[in-house]
């Protein structure tokens, strides 16, 4: 599938996304984004921090940032390439700042952010080195990349195929049902098993300049936490 096409893909379920993804999760994925944000800024010795949340969709990341994080003063930004998306995230945050861009054309200036958190998104992207060599350029020295995703199974494991059948079999049903789109969820079983494992995220992180710090794995390693620091310049 072309980056456009999935772009349009998202602009039609954009005012139903919210409301499918709490019933297709069951509500979990804001606990493991609660988490996710908890452990990036416990490695962040600075009390103003400017984040770029990447593919922010409707802002669901945004509004865990807000809420979560009380002892530090927070700048926050949104980018998505998603028009239909940004208009739902604007309604909801329209104190914030959005970008409509691409995660391989960040319009913000080399080392001026402090973290970039990218939840159930960096899957989306079809020139993920660029894109990782792009949040290289404007993160900040020793500055944090958060990474939330759905992740290829690297191992065999029983109740993961449990998952995966949940996610392969019933979840295009009920999110076409929700959205009217079921060509939208079923892409993203197809998109998961063409998708990387963590192992191979990692080295992707580290040719791109990154030092993976911490990988934690959710529902029966479906799910993967990446923080990374910017520990220099991508490789040649």
């Amino acid at each position: 599938m072309v980056q456009k096409k999935i772009v349009e893909m998202f602009d039609s379920i954009a005012p139903k996304y919210d409301v499918a993804n709490r019933i297709l999760s069951l509500g979990i994925d804001k606990k493991w984004r609660k988490e996710a944000v908890k452990e990036a800024v416990s490695k962040i010795d600075k009390k103003n921090l400017k984040i770029l949340d990447v593919a922010c969709g409707t802002g669901d990341m945004i509004d865990i940032w807000k809420n979560t994080i009380k002892n530090k003063k927070l700048k926050i930004c949104g980018l998505d390439p998603s028009k239909g998306m940004l208009e739902v995230a604007k309604k909801r945050f329209p104190e914030i700042n959005f970008y409509n861009s691409y995660a391989t054309d960040v319009p913000c200036e080399n080392s001026s952010v402090d973290v970039i958190s990218i939840s159930f998104g960096i899957r989306n992207v079809l020139e993920i080195e660029k894109a990782l060599r792009e949040f290289n350029r404007i993160l900040k020295e020793n500055g944090k990349l958060l990474i939330l995703e759905f992740v290829k199974s690297d191992k065999e494991k029983k109740f993961r195929k449990c998952i995966d059948f949940y996610t392969n079999k019933f979840l295009p049903k009920i999110g076409g049902i929700i959205t009217k789109n079921k060509e939208a969820y079923e892409y993203l079983p197809k998109s998961i098993e063409n998708f990387y494992t963590v192992n191979e995220l990692n080295d992707l992180l580290k040719k791109a300049g990154f030092e993976v710090e911490k990988v934690k794995l959710f529902n029966f390693s479906q799910v993967a936490m990446i923080i990374a620091e910017k520990a220099g310049k991508p490789a040649n």
